[in-house]
This record gives C-alpha cells, structure tokens and sequence, in this order.
C-alpha cells in the first residue's frame, strides 16, 4: 500500500480509547488462514547481485535521492542473503502463508520476451519456496510489486504501449509458473494497479515518476496504464487456466487496494454520491472489467470521456470469459475516509471522480486516531462496510492480502520501546474483529488475513522511517527482533479460530 509520506515523528495525543481495544477475540473460522506479506524490492536487497537487472525502483531512488527520503533499496533487510534464517522466523511464528513477490528483474534482468534468463535468480526463487514448504508453509506469490525492469521503459514505455507489455508480461509470467507452479498454488498477477496507475503515472511520487511537471500527459496516461493492467492480467490468467491448471491446480487473481469512503456530510446527498463515486473510481476502475467482465463504471465513463480508454467486441468477451477464472478477490486495506463533493467541475486530469477526501467530517469529527501515518487512521468499521460492499458487488470470496500501521513515533522507539508495539495489537485486534462481523453478521466470505508486513522495511517514498512490520529490522545490524504483535497474532488466530467451534 501507499499514500502520501507524511510520518508521524512522535506519539499522537488521539490514542486508541479503551472502548477501541479488541475485547471479545470474535471468532474465525476453522479454516481461516494467516499470514504475513512482503514485496521484493521492499525487503531483498541484492540490488545487483548475481546477475539482477535495474528496475524501476533502481533508477527511481538513485536518480534522484530525495524522491526516496534519501533511501534506496540496494540492501534493505537483505532477505536475499539472509533467506533462511528469515524462513525459520516465519515458522517460529506460525504463519500459514507467506505473500512474496518475484522480482521480474532478478529472473530476466532486461524483461523482454526474447532476453536471457537469470539462472541465478530463479533459483533463489526455488530455494525460498522449497525451504517453505519443508516448513508447511504455503507460498502465495505475486507476479508484479511496482518494479518493472527498467529496460521495458526505456525501449517502449512499458504500460504505456498495451500490445508490447501484454507480451513480455505473458513470457515471465509463463516462466514463473513453469518453474514453480508445482509448489506455488496462489499466484497475484499484480499488486495495487490503482497505485500502479495513479502514484507512478500521475502525482509521480513513485516509480517512474511520471507527473505533469516532469512533462507527462497525466490527462491521459493513468487510464492507459490501467487499461494495459486489466489485458494483462486477464490474459494471463487465460493462459494459467489453459496451460498450467490441468497439472498444477492452482489458482489466479488479482490485488487491489482502497479505503473505504464515508459521507463528509452524512445529510447532503452530494456527499452520498461523491462517497459512492469514489468508490467506482477507485475499486469500481479495476475490479468492474476483471470480476464482472463488463465495462469501466459509467460515472468514470461520464467523467473522463475519450480520455478513458475503450474496450474492444474481443477484449470484452476475453473479459467476460475469464471472470471465473479469478478465484479470489485479493484486497488490500487500512483505513477509511470522508468523501466531499466539489463544487467546481473537475480538472482535466482529476483522478478522484471529482472528490476531496479528508479524516475529518462535517461535525469536526475524526474518522479516527491517526497511526505513524498522517493518512492511516484507525476505523474497523470502514472496513467491515467495506467488505460488505465488495461482497455484494462482486460476490467473491476475499482473501485480506495487506493490513496492518506503524505505531505513533516508532522509528525514534529504542528496541525495547518497539518491540511493545501496543498501538499495533489494538489496530489489528479491531479489524480482526471486523471481519469476524462481516462474516458472521454480514454474511461476507473472508479466507484469509495476511499482515502488513512480517519485517519492518523499504517504505517506498517514505524511505525506512515508517515501520509496518510485526518483527524489527536493526537497519544497521540487519538483526530481526519480533514485535509482541507478532506473538498476539499467533495466538490469537489460533483462539479465534478454536473458538469457531462454539459458534453458532
């Protein structure tokens, strides 16, 4: 996940109240599965190790430094050295599942269709998934986490040109699942397209950077970057589902992320409809054309008009077809905002649906107390909403593919101080409990829940300083220290769900 980097340096006088604490552990089912996630460029380092290609990221924090706090992710936590061990950690843990990301540049260093295989690097890919499974647990592996390699920029403009990307893409993504498809069951082909779109196409605050000031066409390029998401996706979903499921048995989908989005004025129908607008602008832009094999949402095709691309007879039947090729709706989540409508029409590259978000309302009432994040503010029941409003919408079942907050001033905690990470038991405590409701009240389908994020580690534009992870990365010794949050999830997954057993 990713929004504006503005950290919070000190702890916030907005605690969670007692009232906010997790009080009932409510229960999960037996089968509900955890775990912890990670991404690639966040937490690998090796940056040039044995044969890895530039990425995105690569140019992205070296070519201008301040772009990532001064940061970069050439060494991270090292989990490319340090692989192992960290597997061991994650057993000690308990964890069900691990959600990594392949780095499409550490197996095929210049991307393309027709360029050499990094021998090197599918076999670190190998070895992880190997020392998984002899620990019982389960790989959930994602294709793309924001790093394209940097050569499909230089020599098309990777999503900007559809037909060249969708072909590159296809060939590592077929790579990926001849070479670990036996063991790997639960594949994303990619993470956040939202961010992907938005965040590097139009504010340019991620890789690549691309922005009005920087001579971009932000009128334009993040509905095309999208457009080229969904294709690609799609069709590589078609061929696991032709090629490789008969043998290999698994399963495809994609992640998005979103808040859930509240009325500023919970009287004012503007206010009601900018709420709903976001949404479709947000979820609706993806998960419409992928779970519903229809359309983009018809507010976003009143809004943007020619500037939003169109699908072609063919693209709309592959799109129908393969709406049950998805198997799963990988979502992931962290707070939840107020939507207001504006007055003025929208500008020529607005984003929003023509919305201005903001965590207070109307009433001068906050959404909720703000995390390590200005825009992380804890609210469950956004959440729960939010789940009953994907369910009803798209009727999937919903694996939680990212959750999770830094505590308040926890970059300047000493380790003793962090590591007593109370902020973050109570955050995940009440969305835990959120889902138990969506389950159980709301009759939503949840199957899993994995934390944001097993270490703390390379925070985009926010460089180091924010710190999501249930276990503390020493950034100078590299030396992994779990958080008592990781200790209250091990075990309180195990009570939930024990406790299923009781409930009617």
């Amino acid at each position: 996940m990713f929004e504006r980097s503005d950290v919070v340096e000190a702890p916030s006088d907005n605690t969670l109240t007692t009232a906010q604490k997790p009080s009932k552990d409510l229960p999960l089912p037996r089968d509900f599965v955890w775990g912890a996630a990670t991404a690639a460029y966040q937490i690998e380092g090796g940056a040039f190790q044995d044969g890895k290609g530039p990425s995105i990221w690569d140019m992205f924090s070296h070519v201008v430094p301040s772009r990532t706090s001064g940061d970069n992710g050439d060494v991270a936590c090292d989990h490319y050295n340090r692989m192992p061990k960290d597997v061991e950690l994650m057993e000690s843990l308990g964890l069900d599942v691990y959600r990594f990301s392949i780095s499409w540049s550490r197996i095929i260093p210049l991307g393309g269709r027709h360029d050499q295989v990094n021998e090197a690097g599918v076999t670190f890919y190998n070895n992880l998934i190997d020392q998984l499974a002899a620990r019982n647990i389960t790989p959930s592996v994602t294709l793309y986490h924001w790093d394209a390699p940097q050569a499909l920029y230089d020599r098309y403009g990777a999503f900007l040109n559809t037909a060249e990307f969708k072909a590159d893409f296809e060939n590592y993504a077929r790579l990926c699942f001849s070479r670990f498809g036996d063991r790997v069951k639960e594949w994303v082909t990619f993470n956040e397209p939202y961010v992907i779109s938005v965040f590097g196409h139009h504010s340019g605050s991620l890789a690549p950077g691309h922005n009005r000031a920087t001579g971009f066409d932000t009128k334009t390029e993040p509905w095309r970057v999208g457009h080229t998401i969904i294709l690609s996706h799609t069709s590589v979903a078609q061929i696991y589902a032709d090629e490789f499921r008969p043998t290999q048995e698994g399963c495809t989908a994609i992640v998005l992320n979103g808040h859930m989005y509240e009325p500023f004025d919970s009287n004012s129908n503007a206010d009601k409809a900018a709420a709903r607008r976001r949404m479709e602008f947000y979820f609706g832009w993806f998960a419409d054309p992928i779970y519903l094999g229809q359309d983009y949402p018809a507010v976003m095709r009143a809004q943007l008009g020619s500037r939003l691309p169109k699908f072609s007879p063919d693209e709309l039947e592959l799109l129908r077809k393969s709406v049950s090729l998805n198997t799963f709706f990988g979502l992931n989540h962290y707070s939840t905002k107020y939507a207001r409508a504006l007055p003025d029409p929208p500008a020529d590259d607005d984003i929003t649906g023509n919305v201005e978000e903001g965590a207070i309302n109307s009433e001068g009432e906050e959404i909720g107390p703000v995390s390590g994040m200005i825009w992380l503010r804890v609210a469950p029941e956004g959440f729960r909403k939010l789940l009953s409003w994907l369910w009803k919408r798209y009727s999937i079942p919903i694996i939680i593919t990212e959750n999770g907050c830094p505590c308040p001033g926890e970059n300047n905690m000493t380790l003793e101080q962090a590591v007593d990470d109370q902020f973050r038991i109570r955050y995940l405590g009440l969305y835990l409990d959120a889902i138990s409701q969506a389950i159980y009240t709301d009759g939503v389908l949840v199957k899993g829940y994995y934390v944001w994020s097993l270490m703390d580690n390379f925070e985009w534009s926010a460089g180091y300083s924010p710190r999501f992870g249930i276990v503390h990365t020493d950034y100078k010794t590299l030396l992994r220290t779990p958080k008592k949050s990781a200790s209250y999830l091990k075990h309180s997954f195990r009570h939930r769900r024990e406790r299923n057993q009781h409930h009617i």
